[in-house]
């Protein structure tokens, strides 16, 4: 993605609270941002960050990529999630080699998309990733904020097309549509931010 047109500012993480709720979390994460009216570009779970955002401060403008509005828009697969835990009893060693299950389901294309992903899992922070995921099944927010816009690819298996209702359609795009649809995604922020 080209954000040459921007001066992007990333929010770092914070270190979740012992089973602390998305709301908080973003509540926690707003709480340093400065601006009064700022343009919030989440991604995935950041996207339902930044929904959270959007309802707090109506002068915020909220773009997500690959993301929901509400907990409504989640897959029935990811909502069984609530009741049967099972990220929760994976060992680390078992969750940073699952690397084939997690291409199918983000839809890594071709070896430099699935390279990415593997150093991604052989970096990642199994206790944030499962206090994020406690988060997420655990995220009951059914109220969409009226300053969002919402950008979706048709081929996300993670989080299905037919689930949200998208400003922006990515044909083909997979949940990982940073990557393969980088050129088109930037387009479409550059209109929104301009």
């Amino acid at each position: 993605m080209d954000l040459s047109f921007c001066n992007p500012v990333f929010v770092e993480w914070l270190e979740p609270l012992a089973k602390e709720s998305l709301v908080s979390y973003a509540g926690r994460l707003m709480a340093t941002i400065p601006e009064e009216a700022p343009t919030i570009v989440g991604l995935s779970f950041g996207g339902m960050l930044a929904s959270e955002m959007a309802l707090a401060n109506p002068n915020a403008r909220v773009v997500l990529i690959s993301s929901n509005k509400t907990s409504n828009e989640f897959p029935k697969w990811l909502r069984i999630g609530r009741y049967v835990p099972v990220y929760k009893w994976l060992p680390e060693g078992l969750v940073k080699n699952s690397k084939y299950l997690l291409q199918i389901v983000f839809g890594a294309k071709g070896k430099e998309q699935k390279a990415v992903q593997v150093q991604v899992l052989k970096e990642t922070n199994i206790k944030f990733t499962r206090a994020a995921i406690d988060m997420i099944l655990r995220w009951t927010t059914t109220k969409q904020a009226p300053n969002i816009i919402h950008i979706h690819g048709t081929a996300d298996r993670l989080l299905p097309y037919k689930k949200v209702t998208a400003d922006y359609t990515i044909k083909g795009g997979t949940h990982l549509m940073v990557m393969d649809n980088g050129e088109e995604i930037s387009s479409i922020l550059q209109t929104i931010i301009r």
